[in-house]
């Protein structure tokens, strides 16, 4: 029995929520009552928020085929637009957080300094310099664009050429090169690139092809902490590379979602009906001890020996539109010893006239010290065993219940839970925690928000820098591959 990949039309299908008051879209999606485009063109969501007809740049993404084991990792949608927010302007937006009374991390953006703990939160030492880290996502401008910000200036920087297609950008170890996806990103012609930090006049280097490298599309890619970037080839497994070039390496033989060990040799992976594997880069893969067959999407954290990690251990599933999706819960579970894997967030039910309101659990990442974990809790409105994720439907159905939110929980020395999850940021997705851990990205109506996050409590500080979406929009259809990437410090 194979499992598809569920990309393509269930992330269409989980990211269309409601829009803000006038706003007739805030991404692509929310387009589709157009009816379809014109041979050669198609519907996006453009920068004031209304639909229009622009030429394709890429072709259409392609199926993944009978691939059995992408998974199921599912987007927990697109955001309402919170509308009133301030926007950050054109200029610095002058927010880093102050370190409190940390040791070190107390020099000024623009100051002297001699490493980056010097600095303050999210700032890095470059060039003897506290400077903006910088945070990597993938956006639309007409085309798929691999983008880099500094997180507290509004504005981003294509890392293609002028009309190329990009997507996935990926950080370096030093966070002195940068990695992503550049021409065919939906196929097998698609080239593995990589690009200095500070961005130079120099084109990318080239280091490989999904067709020398298997034939087959990259996606799912991973790079820092060691000079190996991996990447899922297609339907047929993970492969890695040398960040200097070099042949390509198939490391398994089936598996999605690698994400690397503190050692940048070692990757948690996950395949369909097999769950968590670890792969050490030389001999068989090996499971993860006492990690379910249903689970999917791991996540190191790189301080503590936890794994963060997706399952649906009881098989439930709902349909959204044709396609049946697991109902997901969250979960933590030592690396090394293994043992009985503890919940983290669990799913809900509430009754409703004619069915009920569900939620699941989706995008989740840790903070660098492995205090707090972010992941998004998805509500949508279930009517005998067809969903409609709320937001997408009228308030007298799902009531106060959002589309999606994101929610930061404490974590214990254990890996289990400490004290109550936080409501951090409503209608938001693919939260990412800074490499200092006092910052927290995340995408908000196809916007990148930056926000402060309190250490004491986990509880959103200040107020969020936004990066408009006045030429970019920021993707958020493919889950974890479309999660901001901060430049490590």
């Amino acid at each position: 029995m194979t499992k598809r990949v569920v990309l393509g039309a269930l992330f269409g299908a989980l990211t269309v929520l409601g829009t803000g008051c006038g706003d007739e879209c805030v991404d692509q999606f929310d387009c589709r009552d157009k009816g379809a485009a014109p041979a050669g063109q198609e519907w996006i969501c453009n920068a004031d928020n209304k639909c229009e007809l622009q030429n394709l740049v890429l072709p259409p993404e392609e199926d993944a085929g009978t691939e059995e084991d992408a998974g199921t990792e599912v987007d927990a949608g697109a955001e309402v637009d919170a509308g009133t927010e301030v926007d950050a302007g054109t200029e610095d937006a002058g927010t880093e957080v102050d370190a409190g009374t940390d040791a070190g991390m107390n020099v000024a953006k623009g100051e002297a300094c001699t490493a980056s703990t010097d600095c303050m939160a999210g700032l890095r030492c470059e060039a003897a310099t506290c400077q903006s880290l910088l945070i990597a996502v993938t956006g639309n401008d007409g085309g798929t664009r691999a983008l880099v910000a500094e997180y507290d200036v509004p504005g981003m920087t294509s890392l293609s050429a002028d009309g190329v297609a990009s997507a996935y950008p990926r950080f370096g170890p030093d966070g002195a090169q940068v990695a992503f996806v550049q021409g065919d990103v939906t196929g097998a012609a698609g080239e593995l690139a990589v690009r200095p930090v500070p961005l130079t006049a120099d084109a990318p280097t080239v280091l490989t092809t999904g067709t020398a490298a298997g034939g087959a599309r990259i996606r799912y890619m991973e790079w820092e902490p060691g000079n190996l970037i991996a990447w899922v080839r297609g339907s047929t497994g993970i492969s890695t590379i040398a960040a200097t070039g070099g042949t390509p390496a198939q490391a398994t033989g089936n598996g999605t979602f690698p994400d690397w060990a503190p050692d940048g040799t070692s990757f948690a992976y996950s395949a369909a009906n097999t769950g968590i594997s670890i792969s050490t880069g030389s001999g068989m893969p090996t499971p993860l001890q006492g990690s379910p067959d249903s689970g999917e999407q791991p996540h190191y954290n790189r301080t503590t020996s936890q794994l963060l990690f997706l399952a649906n251990p009881e098989g439930t599933t709902v349909n959204f539109g044709a396609e049946a999706t697991p109902v997901l819960k969250l979960y933590s579970l030592p690396v090394t010893g293994g043992g009985d894997p503890k919940l983290l967030a669990g799913t809900s039910t509430r009754a409703v006239e004619g069915g009920s309101v569900d939620s699941y659990i989706a995008n989740p990442n840790w903070s660098p010290d492995g205090k707090w974990v972010a992941y998004v809790r998805a509500n949508f409105l279930l009517i005998g065993n067809a969903a409609t994720l709320c937001g997408n439907v009228g308030a007298e159905l799902c009531g106060t219940d959002r589309g999606n939110d994101i929610y930061v929980q404490g974590v214990d020395a254990s890996g289990g839970k400490l004290g109550e999850p936080v409501l951090f940021a409503e209608n938001a997705t693919l939260p990412s925690f800074s490499p200092d851990g006092r910052l927290l990205a995340y995408i908000l109506g196809g916007e990148l928000r930056v926000q402060a996050i309190d250490p004491a409590t986990g509880a959103a500080t200040g107020t969020a820098i936004v990066h408009p979406k006045t030429t970019y929009t920021v993707l958020t259809s493919e889950g974890d591959d479309h999660r901001p990437r901060w430049q490590p410090r």
